[in-house]
Formats: C-alpha cells, sequence, structure tokens
C-alpha cells in the first residue's frame, strides 16, 4: 500500500499488524456467549496530520514514491534562499495561495529539492529551517506542523 497524500494535509500510511505467534494462552479473548474478534481486525492504515510523530518522515517517503527514479535529494544555496522565500510567502498570504506562490518563484526543481532536502532530515531539520526562514524573511518561527504543511503542498504544487 502506498501512503496517500489527502487535500487537507494528512496522510493515509499503512500500518503493519503486529507481529504475534498465537498460542491457547496468547488466542483473542471471548466474552462469554460472544463471538471471536473477526481475522484481520487490525487497522491496515493510520491517518497522520502535520505535527504528529512520523509525519515528516511519512511525507518524504510520500514524495519519493511520486517519483520513485529522482536521484537523492541535494539542496544548494539557492535553492534553499527561494525555498525559504516561497514558505515565507505562503505562510503570510492572507489565502494561503500556494499555486500563485510557486507560480512567482525562479527555479521550481531548486526549490523542490532543498524541500524534500530538508524532510529528510526530520522534525528537527524542519524547526531549523522555520527558524532560518523568520530570521531571513523576518517574522517569528512557523511551528515545525505547520511549516511541514506548507512544504507538502508546495511539492504536491511542483509535482
Amino acid at each position: 500500500m502506498e501512503i496517500i497524500r489527502n487535500a487537507d494535509g494528512t496522510l493515509v500510511v499503512p500500518v503493519e499488524p503486529p507481529r504475534q505467534a498465537e498460542t491457547d494462552e496468547d488466542s483473542p479473548a471471548v466474552e462469554p456467549g460472544g463471538d471471536p474478534p473477526p481475522a484481520g481486525a487490525e487497522p491496515t492504515s493510520r491517518v497522520l496530520h502535520p505535527g504528529e510523530g512520523g509525519y515528516d518522515e511519512a511525507l518524504a517517503e510520500w514524495d519519493r514514491q511520486q517519483n520513485p527514479d529522482r536521484a537523492p535529494v541535494v539542496s544548494t544555496a539557492t535553492g534553499r534562499q527561494e525555498a525559504m522565500a516561497l514558505v515565507h510567502a505562503v505562510a503570510t498570504s492572507p489565502d494561503h495561495a500556494v499555486a500563485a506562490a510557486v507560480a512567482a518563484m525562479g527555479d521550481p526543481e531548486l526549490i523542490g529539492e532543498s524541500l524534500r532536502h530538508v524532510l529528510v532530515g526530520g522534525v528537527h531539520s524542519v524547526e531549523d529551517f522555520a527558524a532560518e526562514t523568520a530570521a531571513a524573511e523576518g517574522g517569528d518561527p512557523l511551528p515545525a506542523h505547520q511549516a511541514t504543511k506548507i512544504i507538502g503542498e508546495v511539492l504536491a504544487e511542483l509535482d
């Protein structure tokens, strides 16, 4: 099962069922007069919201699934500066206009690579990127979950 990115930024990720050897002692509990739980009753997917544990990693994996043949991500100084300007523009836009902000930017490939590089680094990388963006563009740093959501929206628009 692949990771699915919803329009609201949430990700539907596969969940592997817990592995356990079933013996008589370990068999599922059955209430008196009740039926045993159906086989496969464990959930097969989970919805992750921006800011939840594992979201950044799942978003990076979703992005890799979109283009599995892409080379490893590399961030350049120019790409990072443009990425910071883009994330700041989207964050401060009254209508959260991702498409318009992306269209107004310079090199989409450099921006995408820089944003992918941020995601690969995990939550601390996103926090550092948000702080660096605030220092470069002005204002307060975005919370990591908000920065991650914007990065995901930008990458979806670029793809």
